[in-house]
This record gives C-alpha cells, structure tokens and sequence, in this order.
C-alpha cells in the first residue's frame, strides 16, 4: 500500500494537524480543481498542495465522526492514499472540491467506525454529522476569500459563531464543545445546525 511519506507528504503530519494549513494559501476553487486534475496525472507537487491546503479540514471531519485524534489521523492517511490513487477519475462538473474530499472523508471514517465496533449499529446522529459535512464545507469553501465569511460570521449569536468557528476551523468535536460549554450534546448540535443555516443563507445573499 503506498505509504503518505512515499508521496512527499509525512512530513507535514508530523507538525500536527492544527499546524498544517495555517500558512497555507486560502482555498479557491477552480485553482484546487486544477490541483486536482494534476493530481490525477500523479502530480507529486499538485498532491502536496492538494494536502497542505485541504488537510485541516478533512481532519475535522475525520474527527467528528470518530472522536478519536488518533483514529482520524490514521484515516486521514488512507483519504490522501484514495485520493492519489482516483483524482483521475474526479469530475468538476458533478462536486465542488472540497465535496468530493469530503465525501471521501466521511466514507473513509464511518468505515473505521465499523470496524472499531463491529457488533455495535452506528448512532443516527453520527451519520447526521457526517452527512453535514461535506455541504457545509462546500459552503465555506465558496466563501474563503476571508472577508465575506468573516461578515456572515458576524451576524451569527456570539454562541452560534463561536461553535462554528471551533468545530469546522479548530478540528474539535461536537462532544468536545458540548463538554467545554457545559450544555447537553443536542443543544449543541441544534445550536450549530441553525448556525450553519443562518450562514447559508447569509452567504447566499
């Protein structure tokens, strides 16, 4: 199986991943197609720019589903694996980026989650989490040139934004903040769900 550090990559993992990304370029879309298409083609420099500037993200989404930073870190390996080995195959006419990364994500976690826990059915509300993932970061993706989120972000309740901001840019999990705020897990998620509707539709605006 090909191993990240074959790729260029391994490096940046060991920084951690609240680190990867931070000095990266914000993401724009049609040049992260393009890095993908070159991906595709076994672009070894288009691959590291791929990873550098999507890595954080799909962390969080990794972590959100498996609540284990080590479990998503190991996931996270074998998302940039697929993803070297099928960006030939990726079609920007039918997702976003971001969307089709996500997606993978997403697949790649719920996966280990089965298997962590073969006996056990995984919670609805895990796959509600998950199956946000990849549109909500869609959407933030379209809005990364920093300001107009930021703007958006504005006009969310303090309480609203704050929980975004941690769980879709600080990596936390939704268990996480449910603990550091000391509300029950489904207020949280209620309070993000409206956050991110909220945003929406600001965004779109």
């Amino acid at each position: 199986m090909i191993e990240l550090v074959e790729l260029g990559v391994a490096p940046c993992q060991k920084r951690g991943m609240r680190e990867v990304g931070q000095h990266a370029n914000p993401t724009d879309s049609q040049s992260l197609v393009a890095a993908l298409v070159r991906v595709g083609r076994q672009d070894r420099a288009a691959f590291e720019q791929v990873y550098l500037r999507t890595s954080a993200k799909l962390f969080g989404v990794c972590l959100r589903i498996l609540h284990s930073r080590a479990d998503a870190e190991g996931v996270l390996q074998d998302v940039y694996v697929t993803v070297w080995q099928k960006a030939g195959g990726y079609d920007p006419e039918r997702a976003s980026p971001i969307t089709w990364l996500a997606t993978i994500a997403r697949n790649k976690a719920i996966d280990r989650l089965r298997k962590r826990r073969p006996s056990q059915p995984i919670d609805g509300d895990v796959l509600d989490i998950a199956d946000s993932a990849p549109s909500s970061l869609a959407m933030i993706e379209q809005a990364e040139d920093g300001r107009r989120l930021a703007d958006c972000l504005g006009e969310l309740d303090e309480d609203q934004s704050s929980v975004i901001r941690r769980a879709f840019f600080g990596g936390a999990t939704y268990a996480e903040l449910a603990t550091r705020d000391a509300v029950p897990l489904g207020t949280l998620k209620s309070r993000v769900r409206r956050g991110l509707m909220r945003l929406k539709g600001c965004l779109e605006r």
